[in-house]
C-alpha cells in the first residue's frame, strides 16, 4: 500500500529542525510529507518570540498561507498534521476539507466552529499530561465536540512530559514520550 500524503505544520516557534526531523521520520515510514514554512524563514527561540512573529504576520494571513500550501495536494486526500499551534492550523484545515484522510495532532488542538461535521474523520492527539496550554476541562470539551462533529478520536496523554515533548531542541523534550508518540502515530498513519 502507498503511504499517505501528509502536510505537517510547524509550531509557534516556526520551521525548526525538529519539524524537518519529524517529516523525515514519516518519510522513512513510506509517506510523502509536505512541510510549509508559514513564517517564511523566521524562527523563534521562545514561545513569546514565536507569539510575536505570529501576531506580526497575523492569524488570517497565516491561515491563508496554510490553505495555499495545502491546496495543490488536497485533491488526493491529505492527512493534516501539526505541532501545537500548527496542530490548531491542521485541525481547522482538516475539518474544512471533505477529502481529508486523517488528522494527527501533536501538542495542540483548536476550537471547533459551530455546526462542524465530518464523516468519521480519524483523529489522533498526543498531548502532555498536564499540558500548560490544554487543560483537562478543555480537552474533555474538545473530545466531546469532535465526537459530535463525527470524528473518530483517540487521545494519548504523556504524564510529566513538557508541552512540545517531541522537539529535541527545546527544554520540553522527553525522549521516552517522544518515541512512544511517534510509534503510535506511525501505526495510526498505517491504518488510514
Amino acid at each position: 500500500m502507498d503511504g499517505m500524503d501528509i502536510i505537517l505544520f510547524h509550531s509557534v516557534y516556526g520551521l525548526r529542525p525538529a519539524v524537518h526531523a519529524a517529516a523525515e521520520r514519516l518519510r522513512a515510514s513510506g509517506h510523502q510529507v509536505h512541510v510549509p514554512d508559514l513564517y517564511e524563514g523566521q524562527t523563534a527561540g521562545t514561545v513569546e518570540e514565536g507569539q510575536a512573529v505570529l501576531d506580526r504576520i497575523g492569524r488570517e494571513e497565516l491561515l491563508r498561507r496554510a490553505v495555499q500550501a495545502a491546496a495543490p495536494h488536497s485533491e488526493k486526500g491529505l492527512v493534516y498534521a501539526g505541532f501545537s499551534w500548527g496542530g490548531a492550523v491542521a485541525q481547522n484545515l482538516a475539518l474544512g476539507d471533505e477529502k481529508a484522510r486523517g488528522l494527527l495532532l501533536l501538542h495542540g488542538t483548536s476550537d471547533l466552529a459551530e455546526g462542524t461535521t465530518v464523516d468519521e474523520l480519524p483523529v489522533q492527539l498526543h498531548i502532555a499530561d498536564p499540558d500548560p496550554f490544554e487543560s483537562d476541562d478543555w480537552l474533555n470539551a474538545w473530545y466531546l465536540q469532535m465526537q459530535r462533529a463525527g470524528a473518530d478520536v483517540e487521545i494519548y496523554r504523556y504524564a510529566g512530559a513538557g508541552h512540545l515533548f517531541t522537539d529535541a531542541g527545546l527544554p520540553d523534550f522527553d525522549q521516552t514520550a517522544a518515541e512512544q508518540a511517534w510509534k503510535i502515530a506511525v501505526g495510526f498513519l498505517a491504518t488510514l
